[in-house]
């Protein structure tokens, strides 16, 4: 696995294609060197053995490094099999998938630990005829999410996956998940390249089980089942070390340790603002006909299209620079002000605190009776100077319905570590804040008063908070738009640590 190791520290230049060509050689290599040790009943079958075992280990690995992500893409699925199957007759299945979506995380380690050991099972041939069957049933499931994620582009906006008969032309932007999270972070592929990967593997899978016989097998059946077990555990405690105790150890995403944040944001905006439209694509909305206009064909016949009965897409030039999460980077106060630039363009050190949800034991509400005073106002007049004079009406009691809410105990004892430490950096002079999302003001205002956070907080896209640091809350600190260092709440160094190493 020499070779897949080495692409991890050349990301950057990776594509499906470089990517399937490394592990091919990694395969081929190996299997010379089986046969060279061991006779083999098939070549083709050992062969197929090393690349697709060497190809699920190293999927499995990359997804390892950050769980979350992976458990974060199978919240997206799971949100939109909910919508598509509660608008149909299958609507008591859509239940099922908030339920699920509580459990993403583990159902993440799960899978890729799943994905892991099944790839050393192959490479190794134990427990043959499961392991062909457990490999045919992850690709089948693979195949499936892919499949859906790349056919729902078919999908006009306002109609269901399942209503056939209304689907249209393939347009990319009707895909509600956009990438499939095949190599997690470390590589996007487009859907329909992700399908065409797992419809090419089931051929091997398929293989795999009518043939299982001629899989060669490598030690001895206990040297396996100890190799097998040990990778287990180890995948296992691995994944947990990348979110639970820490950061994942390699960070694919943009907002990693160094980015110049305020100069890719502009940069990609610019690349957008200079996007031209081409042309439009319209759809009948009854007839499903498809018309293709260059844009000043569309300028003079546009009213032979009126929108009440053609859905318009337009036909763009693409970016010079391929936009990244980067370009979302917005946040704003509780009072809806943009504070986005204000941070950005902050040229000293600060420390944001990020939380994507706040976690509660439990919500209510009670009734609270407020009283208001009415008041009169009456002329008088005072040796001829008209003056006015306010009175009291009458006393007038309001009623109100209040949240209340009650803290995960575990999660505000979080936040007091990082209060404490943000303490410190505040008096020290340095701007301190925290973004939140997916939270009301009132929920806010209630985390503040219960874990005595003095700094201010603003709220982001729920998303765009997953993707900056791995932890909730998790400590980044910024330097004139610029990521110095992120820290997970739980390996948050003392501020007196932080400023002699950080803070030049």
């Amino acid at each position: 696995m020499v070779t897949a190791l080495y692409l991890l520290l050349i990301s950057s230049k990776m594509t499906i294609g470089s990517l399937v060509t490394c592990i091919g050689l990694d395969a081929l290599l190996l299997t010379f060197l089986v046969g060279y040790f061991k006779k083999q009943k098939s070549w083709l079958m050992s062969y197929a053995q090393n690349f697709c075992g060497a190809l699920f280990v190293f999927s499995g690995w990359v997804k390892a490094i950050d769980p979350l992500g992976t458990a974060y893409k199978m919240e997206q699925y799971f949100a939109e099999f909910k919508y598509t199957f509660e608008e149909t007759w299958m609507s008591f299945i859509a239940p099922l998938f908030p339920w699920l979506s509580n459990y993403s995380t583990g159902f993440s380690v799960f899978m890729i630990v799943l994905e892991i050991v099944l790839g050393v099972m192959l490479i190794l041939g134990s427990n043959r005829k499961l392991t062909a069957w457990l490999f045919l049933g992850i690709v089948g499931f693979f195949t499936f999410l892919t499949g859906f994620t790349f056919l729902t582009g078919y999908v006009p906006g306002g109609v269901n996956f399942f209503e056939f008969g209304k689907w249209g032309e393939y347009v990319e932007t009707n895909m509600k998940v956009t990438d499939c999270g095949c190599f997690g972070d470390f590589l996007k592929l487009k859907p329909k390249v992700s399908f065409l990967k797992d419809l090419v593997l089931l051929v091997p899978a398929l293989y795999f089980v009518f043939r299982s016989k001629d899989m060669h097998q490598l030690f001895t059946a206990s040297t396996r089942k100890i190799v097998a077990g040990v990778t287990t555990a180890a995948v296992f405690v691995y994944c947990l070390s990348n979110y639970v105790w820490d950061l994942p150890h390699t960070d694919f995403r943009p907002f990693n340790n160094g980015k110049d944040v305020r100069t890719v944001k502009l940069a990609e905006e610019e690349s957008a603002a200079n996007v031209q439209i081409l042309g439009y694509r319209l759809t009948n909305k009854e007839s499903g006909e498809v018309v293709e206009l260059s844009y000043d064909d569309f300028l003079k016949q546009y009213k032979s299209y009126p929108k009440e009965a053609w859905d318009y897409d337009q036909v763009k030039s693409e970016p010079e620079i391929e936009p990244t999460k980067i370009s979302d980077f917005d946040f704003s106060d509780l009072d809806g002000n943009n504070m986005t630039e204000e941070i950005l363009s902050d040229p000293n050190y600060h420390f944001m605190v990020v939380a994507h949800k706040l976690y509660l034991d439990s919500e209510s509400s009670k009734k609270v009776v407020y009283q208001d005073t009415l008041f009169v106002v009456d002329t008088i007049d005072v040796e001829g100077e008209i003056k006015l004079v306010r009175s009291v009406d009458k006393i007038v009691p309001r009623e109100e319905t209040e949240a209340t809410f009650t803290w995960d105990e575990d999660y505000t004892n979080d936040w007091k570590v990082v209060n404490e430490f943000m303490s410190k950096a505040e008096a020290q002079g340095y701007n301190t804040y925290a973004i939140v999302g997916g939270a009301s003001s009132a929920m806010i205002d209630d985390l503040r008063h219960d874990t005595q956070a003095a700094y201010p907080f603003y709220e982001a896209d729920d998303i765009l908070l997953k993707t900056i640091v791995r932890s909730n809350p998790g400590v980044v600190l910024w330097k004139d738009g610029k990521i110095v260092m992120k820290w997970h709440k739980s390996k948050l160094p003392s501020y007196e640590e932080v400023a002699a190493e950080y803070i030049k």
